[in-house]
C-alpha cells in the first residue's frame, strides 16, 4: 500500500447459505460493496422510501424487486442513481464454486476442468444424477455436513461420480480424473472428520470478502470494510485470507437497521443476487441485466455462458486460473 488514507466501503450479501452449495433455498451469492458516506446513504435509503412508501420498519431488496417498484430500482442501479461508479458486484455460482472445489480437491484440476463438467451438467447427465453428484459432492467437502448425512461420504461421492462416466463426452477426462481420486476423496473426509479446519470452508462470503478488498485497493489505498454482522468474519478467518497482502485497514460490523451505508449494500447485493439467479435460470431481463452490468465483477465465479453474456464481460472460466 501507498501510504494513503484508507477507503472506507460498506458490505453485505444476498444468498448465503453457509457451506450449503447445492439444494439450498438460492443457486446464486450475491456480495455488494458500495462506497459512499453516511450522508448520501442516508439520502438514498430516505429517497427509496419516497418512492416506495411501504410501511416497512426496515426496506429490503424484495421492496426494490417487486414489478410495481420497477422505476425505483432503474432509478437506484441507472447511471444517474445513488449508487453509479461508487459500487461493485462479486457474483458466485454456487453449484458451480462447488464444482470447482471438488474437482480441485479430487481430481487436482483447474476452474477450466470444472468448467467443462459444469457446462456438461445435467444436459449430459440427466438431471437426477447431476443432483445427486453435486450433493454428493457438497456432503464431501463439508465440514459439519448435512442433516441427516451419508455414513460414509466418500464412498457415496465415488458412487455418484461413477454415475456420471457414460454420458461424459466433454468432460470426460474430468470425470475419469475425479475417479482415480476415489482414495484422496477417502483421505480428505477422514481429514475432515478429525479437523473441520483440514479442507477451507466451503462458504462464499470468505473469498467474496478477499475480492472486494482487492478491487478497492487496487488504487494502492488501504480499505476500511464496514460489514453487516457475519460469524465467519472472525478476526481468525480473515487473517488466514493470505491474498490480503496488507490491503486491509480495519474491520468493524454494524447492523444495517442503524447504517444506512450498509443497508444500500444490502439493497445491492440482494438486486443483483435475484437479477443473476433469474438470468442464470434462463429468465432473460434485458432491462435489469444490462442496469447491473456495470457494477459486476469480470472475476465472478461463473461458468454459464449464456447468463454471463447478459451480465458481464469476458467469461471468467476460460482463465485456466486454479479452482478458488
Amino acid at each position: 500500500m501507498d501510504g494513503s488514507a484508507a477507503v472506507e466501503i460498506a458490505c453485505d450479501e444476498s444468498g448465503s447459505e453457509g457451506e450449503r452449495l447445492a439444494g439450498g433455498n438460492t443457486d446464486v451469492f450475491g456480495y455488494g460493496s458500495v462506497r459512499v458516506d453516511a450522508a448520501a446513504a442516508a439520502a438514498c435509503v430516505a429517497e427509496l422510501r419516497a418512492r416506495i412508501r411501504s410501511p416497512a420498519v426496515e426496506y429490503k431488496a424484495n421492496h426494490l424487486l417487486r414489478s410495481k417498484h420497477r422505476a425505483a430500482l432503474a432509478w437506484f442501479l441507472g447511471a444517474d442513481g445513488p449508487v453509479a461508479g461508487r459500487a461493485h458486484v462479486y457474483l458466485v455460482d454456487k453449484p458451480f464454486l462447488l464444482v470447482t472445489r471438488v474437482v480441485a480437491a479430487v481430481a487436482d484440476g483447474s476452474e477450466t476442468d470444472a468448467a467443462a463438467l459444469y457446462r456438461a451438467g445435467p444436459r449430459a447427465f440427466g438431471t437426477e444424477r447431476w443432483t445427486a453428484f453435486l450433493t454428493a459432492s457438497n456432503d464431501l467437502l463439508r465440514a459439519a455436513g448435512r442433516r441427516p448425512a451419508p455414513d460414509d461420504p466418500a464412498a457415496a461421492f465415488a458412487v455418484a461420480a461413477s454415475a456420471l462416466r457414460a454420458d461424459a463426452d466433454a468432460a470426460g477426462d474430468v470425470v475419469a480424473a475425479l475417479l482415480a481420486g476415489r482414495q484422496r476423496a477417502a483421505d480428505l473426509r477422514d481429514a475432515l472428520d478429525r479437523g473441520p479446519g483440514a479442507v477451507a470452508s466451503l462458504d462464499p462470503l470468505l473469498p467474496a470478502f478477499a475480492r472486494v478488498v482487492e478491487h478497492w485497493s487496487a488504487g494502492g489505498r488501504p480499505v476500511r470494510v464496514l460489514h453487516d454482522e457475519q460469524r465467519i468474519l472472525t478476526p481468525e478467518r480473515v487473517a488466514g485470507l493470505d491474498t490480503l497482502n496488507g490491503r486491509l485497514a480495519g474491520l468493524r460490523f454494524a447492523d444495517s437497521i442503524v447504517e444506512p451505508r450498509v443497508q444500500v449494500a444490502d439493497f445491492l447485493a440482494g438486486v443483483a443476487r435475484r437479477i443473476a439467479e433469474d438470468e442464470l435460470a434462463g429468465a432473460h431481463d434485458p432491462e435489469l441485466a444490462g442496469l447491473l452490468r456495470p457494477y459486476v465483477d469480470p472475476g465472478s465465479l461463473w461458468a454459464d455462458d449464456a447468463s454471463w453474456a447478459a451480465l458481464g464481460r469476458e467469461n471468467p472460466s476460460r482463465t485456466g486460473r486454479p479452482a478458488p
